[in-house]
Parts: structure tokens; C-alpha cells; sequence
């Protein structure tokens, strides 16, 4: 009956409706993890201060994905009405929504071992840096809310630029005879901001990639399976914004 296929899909956009709040939550709790890390790590907040907000903050963003995932699962098995591209799609990029906090916690982890950026002299240096991804994070969470492609690509040359200098700065303090202060505070640093960046351009492909080409954006440009930007089923091109 016409009626019960309405009342079904407004079911699907009910739940849909339900995962995308607890993906833009993740976000937010994403943000607050990096900035209580990078507030230790320049010397802006005491380590051990921060530590157990950080952690807890980091539970609150796994119980969103563990629900996020139930909801997915039980909804498609039970219910029907959410096609397997979509589930696939937002299984995917919750991993990477929660691989950002904990990425989040190493840089915390390197504070608690000592590690003082804000005392080098390329601090306000680190300050930039911390401040682009910070709001990397804000903005991967808009784009994809709003499944802005052209968002997307934008970002995800900002992104790449910043995958770009990490590894160069990284090859650099292993190549200089003399490495200067916190060498290897410094270089894991940039490795875990990498590897925040590298997990937020996965987010991205989900909006601008076809499905079969999901999640190769935290691999290398010159290692990555395909990079053109095709519309495929994905978000962008099989689903409206929620």
C-alpha cells in the first residue's frame, strides 16, 4: 500500500536523520579532543590536567560510533528501506570520524612524555599549523553534513598540501646532522597531524568519490587507487544531505 511505502521511508529518513546528528557530533567531540591535545602540547594547558577530559571525551565519541553502527545494522536488517551503498558509505567514514580522537590522544600522549612546542622557535609556526587543522575538522564536518562537492575538492587541496609538508618536514629532521630541540617530539607531531588530515580527506572521498574509490585519500597522491574526482554512488551521487 501507498501508505505503509510512505510510512517506510519515513522510517529510513527518520534514522537517517538519526546517524547524521551522531556523525556531526562526532565532529564536534573530534574538535574538542585536538584542541585540549594541542593546548597541552604548546604548553597552553597542563597535560595532566587535560588528560582525563581528553579520554573521556574520546568514549563519548566511540559510543557514538558503536551506535551509529547498530542503528545501520539494525535499520537495513529489520526494517529495509537504507540501500547497502549508504550503510557501507557511513560504516567507512565513522572509522575515520573516530580515527581522528585518537590521533588526538597520541599528540596528548607526546605532552604528557615532556613534549613543549610552544617553547621552540618555530611556535607561532605550530600555533598556524594546529589552527588549519582545527579548522579542517570543522570544516570536513559542514562539507559532508551538506555533501558540498565542490567543498570537498577544495578541502581536500588543502588537505593534501598538508600531507605534503608533514612528510617534509619529517624527512627533514632526519636528514639535518643537527635536529635541533625536541627532534623527536617533533617529528611524531607532524606524523600525527598527517595522519588526523590524511583520516578527514577519507571523510571527504565519501562526498566526491564513487563508492568502489572510498577511503584512499590517507594514502600518498602517487599510491592512491584512482584520484579523479568521478561521481559515482556514493553520498554525493546516490544520496541527498540529510
Amino acid at each position: 500500500m501507498v501508505f505503509d511505502f510512505l510510512r517506510r521511508r519515513s522510517r529510513v529518513s527518520e534514522r537517517l536523520d538519526s546517524v547524521e546528528e551522531k556523525v556531526q557530533a562526532m565532529f564536534l567531540l573530534d574538535r574538542r579532543e585536538f584542541d585540549l591535545a594541542v593546548a597541552a602540547l604548546l604548553g597552553d594547558a597542563v597535560a595532566n590536567e587535560v588528560r582525563a577530559e581528553l579520554r573521556a571525551t574520546d568514549q563519548q565519541v566511540n559510543q557514538l560510533e558503536r551506535e551509529i553502527r547498530r542503528e545501520l545494522l539494525v535499520h537495513a536488517s529489520v526494517f529495509g528501506g537504507i540501500d547497502s551503498p549508504t550503510v557501507l558509505v557511513y560504516m567507512s567514514i565513522v572509522k575515520d570520524i573516530e580515527r581522528v580522537g585518537d590521533y588526538a590522544k597520541n599528540l596528548l600522549d607526546l605532552a604528557v612524555d615532556g613534549a613543549r612546542l610552544g617553547e621552540l622557535p618555530d611556535a607561532a609556526e605550530w600555533r598556524r599549523v594546529a589552527e588549519d587543522v582545527a579548522l579542517m575538522i570543522d570544516e570536513t564536518g559542514a562539507a559532508f553534513r551538506t555533501r558540498d562537492a565542490g567543498r570537498c575538492r577544495a578541502l581536500r587541496v588543502r588537505g593534501d598540501a598538508l600531507l605534503h609538508r608533514s612528510d617534509g618536514e619529517v624527512s627533514a629532521l632526519i636528514r639535518r646532522d643537527d635536529p635541533g630541540p625536541q627532534a623527536v617530539a617533533r617529528a611524531l607531531a607532524w606524523r600525527y597531524v598527517k595522519r588526523v588530515v590524511a583520516h578527514l580527506m577519507n571523510v571527504l572521498s565519501a562526498v566526491i568519490m564513487p563508492l568502489d574509490r572510498l577511503d584512499y585519500f590517507d594514502e600518498d597522491p602517487e599510491d592512491r587507487a584512482d584520484p579523479r574526482d568521478s561521481p559515482g554512488p556514493g553520498l554525493a551521487g546516490g544520496m541527498a544531505p540529510a
